[in-house]
C-alpha cells in the first residue's frame, strides 16, 4: 500500500503549488497591470463615477423610481463602455482571464488526477470512468 498523507501535508504542498502559481509570468503581468490601473487617473476617475451611480440606483430601487434608475443604469452602462475601450483595462482583464484559466487547470488537472487514481486503484476501468463493481454503485461511479 501507499503512503497516506495528512491534511496538513497537503495544505503545505497547496501553499507551494500556490507560491509557485503566483510567481507565474501571467500573475507577473496581472499584479502590473493592476498597478498601471490604480495609477491611471482616467480609469480611477471613471470608477469613481461608476460606483457613485451604483449607490444611486441602489436608492432609485428602493425609492422605486424607474424611470430615473433607468437612466442612471444606461449612465452606468456608457461608463462602463468608455472603461471597457482603454487599452490599459483591456490588458487587465485579458491578464485576469488568464489567471482564472491558470487555476482552472491546476483545479481540474487535481480533479481528473484523483479521480483516476480512485479508478486505477480500484482495478476500475479508465475509459469507462467506472470503479470496480461493488453492491453500491451498480457498476457505475
Amino acid at each position: 500500500m501507499s503512503e497516506l498523507y495528512t491534511k496538513k501535508e497537503i495544505t503545505e504542498k497547496a501553499r507551494e503549488l500556490a507560491s509557485m502559481i503566483a510567481e507565474t509570468e501571467e500573475v507577473d503581468f496581472f499584479k502590473r497591470a493592476e498597478g498601471q490601473i490604480n495609477e491611471n487617473l482616467r480609469v480611477q476617475e471613471i470608477i469613481g463615477k461608476i460606483k457613485s451611480l451604483q449607490k444611486e440606483a441602489v436608492n432609485l430601487k428602493h425609492y422605486q423610481k424607474s424611470e430615473a434608475l433607468k437612466a442612471t443604469d444606461a449612465k452606468i452602462d456608457a461608463l462602463q463602455d468608455e472603461l471597457d475601450e482603454i487599452p490599459l483595462v483591456r490588458e487587465f482583464k485579458q491578464s485576469q482571464t488568464e489567471v482564472n484559466q491558470l487555476l482552472q487547470m491546476v483545479s481540474n488537472t487535481i480533479s481528473n488526477t484523483v479521480t483516476n487514481k480512485i479508478i486505477e486503484s480500484t482495478g476500475g476501468d479508465l475509459l469507462q470512468g467506472t470503479t470496480t463493481k461493488s453492491p453500491f454503485n451498480n457498476g457505475c461511479s
